[in-house]
């Protein structure tokens, strides 16, 4: 079963909210009252848990209240500034590795309305060679990363493991061939430094033949994304291009690395992310 966590978060944000208004109109005034009754000496003896209680306010209205603060600031901060996520697999070795925990940037493609991504305020678009999260076209509980490569109106061609845009070869210089041993994946690869637009990254290529070819014309309000694990990612080669009201954000930095539950956490792979 797929949770949608933004979901979860906001729904849980609303109730939260509602009880903290509730709190505020019905019960503070009675509170209030209450207090207004009593001398200032029995009212020296109350700490803020025991005036909270006067009245008779319903014990679940203060649990609910009481998350109100912090939920809100979660809330805020996740929707809004910088949301965190964990790489589930390898589509964008040697960039990303299983186990990385990453920083999105939610503002740089505008700020948008939590769950239904509506922009309410545009601020930069995405720029080719971005490192983006956003929901999966298909089933939009899912949340993808993949990097940036077709934008509105560009021409995709891929072909013999080699990328075109806009009938230009895209540069890449090869850097190295790693064995068996050195990839997740279990095969040997070639390890290329491929430029675009300004990003300078790393990609892997198999040896192996790769059915994913084919040319693309990206529609207008949408955009074609691959995987820097170029033979083994399903990607826009796969299942289409990504609606603009589908980003979420960019990546931009790894925090943390942690392989499973078993292992300790480590930084060794802590940076920006290329």
């Amino acid at each position: 079963m797929d949770f949608d966590f933004e979901l979860i978060l906001a729904v849980a944000f609303i109730v939260v909210a509602l009880a903290w208004g509730y709190d505020r109109i019905v019960w503070a005034p009675k509170r209030k009252a209450v207090m207004a009754g009593m001398t200032p000496e029995a009212l020296a003896l109350l700490d803020k848990e025991a005036k909270l209680k006067l009245a008779g306010t319903p014990k679940w209205l203060l649990e609910a209240k009481s998350y109100f603060v912090i939920i809100a600031v979660i809330f805020g901060l996740r929707s809004f500034v910088v949301e965190p996520f964990q790489i589930p697999s390898g589509s964008m070795l040697p960039t990303l590795k299983i186990g990385d925990f990453i920083l999105v940037n939610k503002f740089d493609y505008g700020v948008r309305l939590p769950v239904l991504n509506t922009t309410l305020i545009p601020t930069t678009e995405p720029q080719r060679g971005d490192v983006v999260v956003f929901k999966y076209p298909e089933n939009p509980s899912l949340n993808y990363i993949k990097r940036m490569v077709g934008l509105p109106g560009d021409v995709i061609s891929y072909h013999d493991k080699r990328l075109m845009i806009n009938g230009k070869l895209v540069e890449e210089d090869l850097l190295a061939e790693l064995p068996v041993s050195l990839n997740p994946n279990r095969e040997p690869v070639a390890v290329f430094e491929e430029q675009l637009g300004d990003a300078e990254h790393q990609i892997y290529k198999s040896y192996r033949r790769n059915p994913l070819e084919g040319d693309w014309v990206v529609p207008e309000g949408q955009y074609f994304v691959m995987g820097d694990n170029r033979d083994n990612s399903a990607d826009s080669r796969v299942w289409g291009f990504v609606p603009e009201a589908n980003l979420k954000g960019r990546a931009f930095y790894v925090w943390l690395h942690w392989d499973d539950f078993f292992s300790l956490p480590s930084f060794k792979n802590n940076g920006l992310i290329e």
